[in-house]
This record gives C-alpha cells, structure tokens and sequence, in this order.
C-alpha cells in the first residue's frame, strides 16, 4: 500500500494547524476598538478618541415624537459597523494647524494646475469675537471640514473623516430610543448640552457638560455637527424599509448646498437638540461675504455650526479616499 499521500495529507494538515494556532487576530477586529488619545504630529496638540461599537438601530424619529418634522421619518433599520469618534467638537487648537500652519500640496504634474489645500485667509476675525483655544471651531464650510479631515489623515497615517448622518445619529443615541440620550425629559438638557436658554447666546469650551451613555460630550448643542452627506429631506423615503440599510451615506457632489448639520447649536431651544433633528446648509451662512465668488472655506453668518471627526475600523467601500468635489466655481 502506498501511503505517501497519506502521509503528505497528515503533514500539511498538522502545518495549516500550526499556522491558524500562530496567527494574529484578523485585521480590523472589533476587539481593536479602544479608546485612544491622538497627538498632531509635529505638534503637542492632542485630542480624544472614543471606541464606538457596531450595531443595529432605529433611525428617525416617531410620528409622535414632540417636534418632529417631516424629514425625520419613516424610522428605518440601519446597521453601523464600529469606528471611533471625537470625544469633542473639533476646537481652534486642533484646526489652526491646518488652517494655518504650511500650506500643503497634493501631488501634481509639472505642468498642472496648484491647488491649495489648505483655507485661504478668513475675510474677517474667524472666530467672530467668541476666542480660540479649546472654542469649537465655528464658521467653517462643509469643504473646509473636510480638507481638514484629509489633512489629518495625511498627517497621522489614519482614515480621518467627517461622520455620515447615520453614524452621527448612532453615536448620539447611544443606545438610546429617547428624544435625548439623556432620556426623554427636556428639562435634564441642561446638564448635557448649551442651548439658547443657557448659553448666553455663545459657544462655550468643549467638554464642560455631561457626556452622553458613550461618553462623547457636546453631542447635543454649542456648534451643530457637520456630516458628509449631502442634505435630502426625502432621503429616508428612498431606503427600502423592508431590509436593513448597511452603512447608509448619500454621497455628495460638487454643489456647495445642501450637507447635513446635526446635533443643535447654542441659538436653539431644547427641542431642537434632539437625536434625530436634522438640518441642511443654507447659502444665507455667507450672506455678508462680498467675494465673487464667495469663499469655499469661511461662512460669513455660521457662528453655530462646527465639527466632530471619526475613525472607521475599516471604511466602507463607498468612502474610501472621500474628498471634496468643491471649487470656488462650484454653483450653490
């Protein structure tokens, strides 16, 4: 009898053993998702980064839900895989060191066009009198916040970006099924979030309210949160309510308007600081900028609205290399 298949089958089968025995962890497990503290390099500017797992929720809000506007519902199912998330809003520290450290530029042709990539200056005092350091930035476009998701990436060696709505919301809730991740009374918000009826009518510092069940603080209020989609009240009416939407993002194209804000601003009532709320941009936010054409990078009246950075575990396929399709001859 011959046995040396035998033996062979016996031999490779005792080293593939060997190997998944000796092997690491898959790449891009969800037992790598710790929280963690980034420091800009070249810097000693760090900021907080909070380990957000994966899940299933309901997105919207329902029929009976006070406040709710049209563009919150039909509630749909959405799976979101796990990433990581500012612990706070971007601040000036972080953003002045992109906005206006050295100018960085893309590999181009000998030949080509030089884009920056960086803001050109702000037509007026960039944080409207509301002071810097650990302020959230403010006053920023839509592209701006991207560039600077972009740069940052470049910087660390990490995937860098803007949240979608859906993972915004998903973070924000925090398991939640509420108005509030708080709960469902509006007068607890003062704990957890500035508003018109205690911000003094101003942005405050990141961090000096209660965070939500995850841990992330400002969620709701001071700036409303720049996401990457692009802004459809009837968005939700186009997902197929019988499937769970995996990783839902509607991507955007070279307009300036509309992309979604989330989260409320420091000028809004409580009500308005809920989970679900959503809102889009307005070409009013640079009605003052007498540029023709306007500025790509500063709005001229967006004092409430800011951003909040994330960190996909592994990105999905639709937004990997994402970046803005925005130039200064882009329409509104």
């Amino acid at each position: 009898m011959n046995r040396l298949p035998y033996t062979l089958t016996i031999l490779a089968t005792c080293i593939i053993s060997a190997l998944l025995l000796t092997s690491p962890a898959p790449v891009g497990s969800q037992s790598e998702l710790k929280a963690y503290t980034e420091t800009i390099p070249g810097t000693e500017v760090t900021f907080d980064m909070v380990a957000i797992p994966g899940g299933t929720f309901t997105m919207g809000s329902p029929a009976t839900e006070a406040g709710r506007k049209e563009d919150e519902g039909p509630q749909h199912e959405v799976k979101i895989a796990p990433f990581w998330m500012g612990k706070h809003e971007v601040t000036w520290d972080e953003y002045d060191r992109y906005a206006f450290g050295p100018k960085t530029l893309p590999k181009q042709p000998i030949d080509g066009p030089v884009v920056v990539t960086s803001p050109t200056p702000p037509y007026a005092d960039e944080s409207h009198g509301y002071g810097k350091g650990r302020q959230p930035v403010i006053a920023i476009t839509w592209h701006a916040a991207v560039g600077y998701c972009r740069w940052l990436s470049e910087k660390t060696g990490k995937t860098y970006r803007l949240p979608t709505e859906a993972e915004w919301e998903y973070a924000a809730r925090a398991g939640s099924k509420t108005p509030w991740s708080f709960g469902a009374d509006g007068s607890k918000g003062g704990e957890y979030a500035w508003s018109s009826e205690n911000s003094d009518a101003k942005p405050h510092p990141v961090g000096r309210k209660k965070p939500n069940p995850w841990g992330l603080h400002d969620i709701h209020g001071n700036v409303a949160e720049w996401c990457i989609d692009q802004f459809d009240p009837d968005y939700y009416q186009t997902l197929d309510l019988k499937k769970i939407a995996l990783g839902p993002v509607k991507l955007p194209g070279e307009y300036r308007y509309s992309h979604v804000v989330r989260g409320g601003t420091w000028d809004d009532e409580i009500g308005k600081l809920r989970s679900a709320t959503r809102r889009g941009s307005e070409g009013d936010w640079s009605l003052r900028d007498p540029q023709d054409p306007q500025s790509i990078w500063w709005h001229t009246e967006a004092t409430m609205v800011g951003f909040r950075i994330v960190r996909p575990l592994n990105e999905q396929e639709n937004l990997k290399d994402f970046r803005s399709k925005i130039t200064r001859q882009s329409p509104n």
